[in-house]
């Protein structure tokens, strides 16, 4: 398998897919483009219609956008492994990471991932509401599965609101009791001090993704 990713300073949507390969330990060449360059969307008119990050290619299969790539490696490599078990938080867990994949546009427009930065920022009313409900998912799960992962143990939902930690660390966002002490266990996480590690040797700068003021 292959999987095209972005620079990892910047690309939540590549740093979700990224991740089911890293938890459960699967191999797969890692394909790191520089976003927005003709090497970039050279390399990914070969393998993706879309000419974005992250697509997978598994043999002669090509799958692309996160969500589908995590739907995809489960079913194909992890037996269904990185849903919940029970009927029940397995289709909440499809419900908060749809909500993610289709939602809470004010962050990703105001609060780009930049893994490196320390920054902060003045939010729009839409942004702060995100960040409320996001808190309110974070803090229900950890009610329910305290010190834990959303659901326990790790499932396609952290994957999805990942970057979403990382984020609140950037820019200094305040969050509940509950609601930290998830996203202090995304950010100690092996994967992402992994991810992290990474990240922070890459000297590239997205323009674009550079929000807020020095901190």
């Amino acid at each position: 398998m292959q999987l095209y990713i972005g620079n990892q300073n910047y690309s939540t949507w590549s740093l979700r897919a990224w991740l089911i390969f890293d938890n459960y330990n699967l191999n797969t060449d890692i394909i790191k483009l520089k976003l927005f360059t003709s090497d970039f969307y050279d390399t990914l008119a070969a393998v993706t219609p879309t000419a974005k990050v992250p697509t997978l290619v598994d043999g002669d299969i090509a799958v692309w956008d996160s969500l589908a790539i995590l739907e995809y490696v489960n079913d194909a490599h992890l037996n269904g492994a990185a849903w919940p078990n029970s009927v029940a938080d397995r289709a909440h867990a499809r419900a908060i990471s749809a909500e993610m994949h289709s939602g809470f546009f004010a962050v990703r427009n105001e609060m780009p991932m930049n893994c490196r930065a320390k920054r902060k920022l003045v939010l729009s009313e839409d942004a702060l509401k995100d960040i409320a409900r996001i808190d309110a998912i974070w803090s229900a799960q950890m009610e329910q599965y305290p010190e834990e992962w959303l659901f326990g143990e790790w499932s396609i939902a952290d994957a999805m609101f990942a970057p979403v930690a990382l984020r609140v660390e950037t820019y200094g966002i305040q969050l509940s009791e509950k609601a930290s002490q998830y996203q202090q266990r995304v950010l100690n996480s092996p994967s992402i001090q992994k991810w992290l590690a990474e990240a922070s040797l890459e000297t590239d700068v997205v323009e674009e993704d550079e929000a807020g003021q020095l901190a």
